[in-house]
């Protein structure tokens, strides 16, 4: 290449370049509004007064993390575990953490320049009426450069939304796990429920078939009369009748959770066949303050996230009301013959400074502005809704925790008395003291106390770990950056 043709290829690229550091100097303004946490104002304390098993004092982050160790019981930490590597639905808020990535990468690739390579071959015939009939050949190669400067920070709020859309999406995760956590323990301890009022029922049943039979006796040698023969057998049948109904609750609570932990409906039939108590709440449960909650909660971060996401989207609406600055280039060959494209003479060089504006769009930019602004305002609600939702969420869990420890023991001093009662009424009627009706009135609350107060040894348990899943537990020992 000769000189001039050197000088030609300079000049321009000179120019591109002090064009470019002009703007990008000037560039330092980024339109729309800056984003500040809200500010939200908590009471001190619970308006729940805090009752047996609770404390105000900080909750122990460690203990939270895995709250579900604090019941001793090695099958639920095994499904737990087993939930967290299998259920879909966790699964899939990851791949909501990847897209969001992903995201982010195709925003912060408008930042930086663009490179295509090209490559043409055409040919043309024009006929004697409209030319010269001959046939004319053009061949082209070369590259096309291009890059939008950001002067006004349009990009750069995109961007900034992208990371808080990724930030918002691994909290959408951590709240998925919070909840599959809790789900899990909950049907786990509905099983135990179910096999414990099964138990009560078939104890029961066990009883009332000896009393049948006494009754049956006493008929027989004429102590007693048909009345009573009759009132024995409706009240065992109508205890069997019960058994069908609880082995239908068992059967689905253990079909929940084997899809819980994404496995087949009866996949965890076998090893939780085996009758084992109802796991035992820990002596204490720390609960902390409000301020704790909102902090530690998934929910709540991620609807702060959204609205950090939504308000660097008005910027990127903004933007459209400057104009758009545009570098671009090519440099490349062309020639009317394929032999010579390689040769100094058919180089070919272009390139400048390219601006848009949209003078006129009839007011859709404003609009869209507007748009934007609305829908942050909708995101802020959203925020100040999740934090009143988790401040719910967390007195209504330590007024359930708290009241069903004292309804289980009313319960289980009930069930002691109806036990003894039994026994007494029995022994009067076999000695022929009292009639048959205090049998079975005494029967009939014995069953009722003993199926209630196992209920409530269940209900006790899962209002716990609703508690913990209202605090936040569970997530924070794990990540979907661990997930990938």
């Amino acid at each position: 290449m000769n000189v001039f043709n050197k000088t030609i290829l300079i000049r321009p690229i000179s120019r591109l370049l002090v064009i470019s550091g002009v703007l990008i100097l000037t560039g330092c303004a980024t339109v729309g509004p800056d984003y500040t946490r809200p500010e939200t104002e908590l009471s001190r304390d619970w308006s729940t007064p805090l009752k047996r098993g609770l404390a105000a004092r900080e909750a122990d982050p460690e203990t939270l993390s895995t709250w579900w160790t604090a019941f001793n019981d090695a099958e639920l930490s095994d499904l737990i575990n087993r939930a967290v590597s299998g259920n879909l639905n966790l699964k899939k808020a990851l791949a909501r953490v990847r897209e969001a990535r992903a995201r982010r990468g195709l925003a912060e690739a408008d930042l930086f320049p663009t490179l295509e390579a090209t490559g043409s071959a055409n040919w043309s015939l024009r006929n004697k009426d409209t030319g010269t009939g001959k046939t004319s050949d053009l061949y082209a190669a070369g590259f096309d450069a291009g890059w939008e400067l950001d002067i006004f920070g349009g990009l750069r709020r995109s961007v900034e939304a992208a990371e808080a859309d990724i930030l918002a999406s691994q909290e959408d995760w951590r709240d998925v796990l919070v909840s599959l956590l809790a789900e899990v323990a909950l049907n786990y301890v509905e099983v135990r429920t179910f096999q414990t009022r099964l138990a009560v029922a078939e104890g029961n049943l066990e009883t009332q078939n000896e009393t049948c039979q006494l009754v049956l006796w006493r008929y027989q040698a004429g102590l007693s009369d048909e009345l009573a023969v009759e009132q024995a057998r409706f009240n065992l049948e109508n205890t069997r009748s019960q058994i069908p109904t609880l082995r239908i609750g068992l059967e689905g609570a253990m079909n929940r959770l084997a899809v819980l932990l994404g496995e087949e409906p009866g996949q965890v039939h076998e090893e939780l066949e085996k009758h084992v108590p109802i796991p035992v709440t820990p002596l204490t449960v720390a609960v902390g303050v409000p301020a704790e909650v909102l902090r530690r909660r998934p929910d709540v971060r991620r609807a702060e996230r959204q609205l950090a996401a939504q308000t660097a989207r008005i910027g990127v609406a903004t933007a459209d009301l400057y104009p758009k600055f545009r570098l671009s280039g090519s440099i490349g060959l062309e020639t009317l013959s394929f032999s010579n494209l390689s040769s100094a003479g058919s180089w070919v060089l272009s390139g400048g400074p390219q601006i848009t504006w949209a003078i006129f769009k009839a007011g859709a930019v404003r609009q869209n502005i507007q748009v934007q602004s609305a829908l942050q305002e909708q995101y802020l609600l959203a925020y100040e809704a999740a934090v009143l939702g988790a401040l719910e969420e967390v007195e209504n869990a330590l007024v359930n925790y708290g009241e069903e420890q004292q309804r289980r023991d009313d319960l289980f001093k009930a069930a002691r008395s109806a036990q003894k009662a039994v026994e007494l009424a029995r022994n009067k009627y076999q000695a022929g003291l009292t009639d048959f009706g205090n049998v079975l009135d005494a029967e009939r609350s014995l069953l009722s106390f003993q199926d209630q107060l196992a209920q409530s040894d269940g209900a006790v348990t899962s209002n716990l770990v609703r508690l913990y899943k209202a605090l936040g537990g569970g997530w924070t020992s794990m990540a979907p950056d661990e997930k990938k």
